[in-house]
């Protein structure tokens, strides 16, 4: 049997040192990840299926978003069932590994500060040039405010898809739905666009990646506000129905829930005009500027997404007891 027993003591014992493992190594280069060769096949049948009539493209985007999903989570659950028959501790050490390349927070940090480390000497143009590998959108022009605005808006939405969600599904289902769910997350973020290309093909990754994201994405804001209840300099007060109000403005589903509790507790305005390949992209605005954007605000949403992915787990602690009670 796989080693992490769902929504068991154990279970979330096992999801700390995956975490541990995660602050410790992240994702160091030559080390093949789980992610890297779902984008591969994402990529190759991309290529072969995305085409024909829009009827047959999201025919075959439902096909692909079937086909990846099922198989990561089959090809997870024998592969641990196999290495823990064979010995308990070869599956143990094996969904440990699995469960900690789920999880980027160490390579969340990493981003961030190596945007925010030049800016603060003042080097915009490296700034932006670190900005860049993080977000879609242009960066050669943006002031110390705009490059602020987009390293706090990737890690409050990646505080979700790089955190909170991983654990969520982890503590379920293990190992094997957690992949599962990095899997609806990876074809989201590669063919899950509303353009002429993926507007069709992409169109199950997205909903389905709406779905997985849904609840982990409304705990999260809890989390990140009862951890700010604990920091200093964090506006707390009518920050809950504030999230409520105005996450909906968003164009996602999910990402302006904490984009929206973070602008809140930062006191910040969040969202607002982008550009892609000189295209002009306007967004929602969440949060009111009671300060303008610095990049101090980026080491501030660091301790937010570090508060709030702690206080998650303890959300789920009660779940966890519950369950053991009852059995």
């Amino acid at each position: 049997m796989v080693s992490l027993e769902p929504l068991t003591l154990w279970g979330l014992a096992l999801l700390l040192l995956a975490i541990a493992v995660d602050l410790v190594i992240g994702d160091p280069p030559g080390i093949p990840h789980p992610v890297v060769a779902i984008g591969k096949v994402v990529t190759a049948y991309e290529r072969l299926w995305n085409r024909g009539s829009a009827h047959a493209r999201r025919r075959n985007g439902y096909l692909l978003t079937a086909m990846v999903v099922i198989g990561v989570y089959l090809i997870a659950w024998v592969g641990l069932s196999i290495l823990s028959r064979l010995h308990p501790g070869l599956g143990l050490v094996a969904e440990l590994w699995l469960l900690s390349t789920t999880l980027a927070i160490k390579g969340l940090v990493e981003a961030a500060r190596a945007v925010a480390e030049p800016l603060g000497r003042g080097d915009l143009a490296a700034s932006r040039l670190a900005l860049s590998r993080i977000v879609g959108r242009d960066t050669a022009h943006l002031d110390e405010g705009e490059i602020t605005r987009g390293a706090v808006e990737t890690v409050a939405e990646n505080t979700v898809d790089g955190i909170t969600a991983p654990l969520f599904w982890a503590l379920i289902g293990g190992a094997p739905l957690a992949l599962a769910y990095k899997a609806v997350n990876t074809l989201d973020s590669m063919v899950g666009y509303r353009n002429a290309r993926y507007a069709d093909f992409g169109y199950a990754s997205a909903r389905l990646d709406d779905l997985a994201n849904w609840l982990p994405a409304r705990l999260t804001v809890l989390a990140l506000w009862l951890g700010a209840l604990v920091m200093q300099g964090m506006r707390v007060r009518g920050a809950l129905l504030s999230t409520r109000r105005e996450a909906p403005r968003h164009a996602s589903p999910n990402a302006g829930w904490p984009e929206a509790m973070v602008a809140r507790l930062l006191g910040v305005r969040l969202g607002g005009t982008n550009h892609y390949a000189g295209q002009v992209s306007r967004r929602a605005t969440l949060g009111d500027p009671l300060e303008p954007l610095h990049v101090g605000h980026i080491a501030l949403a660091i301790r937010l997404m570090h508060g709030g992915w702690l206080v998650f787990l303890l959300m789920l602690l009660p779940l966890v007891l519950l369950k053991e009670w009852l059995t």
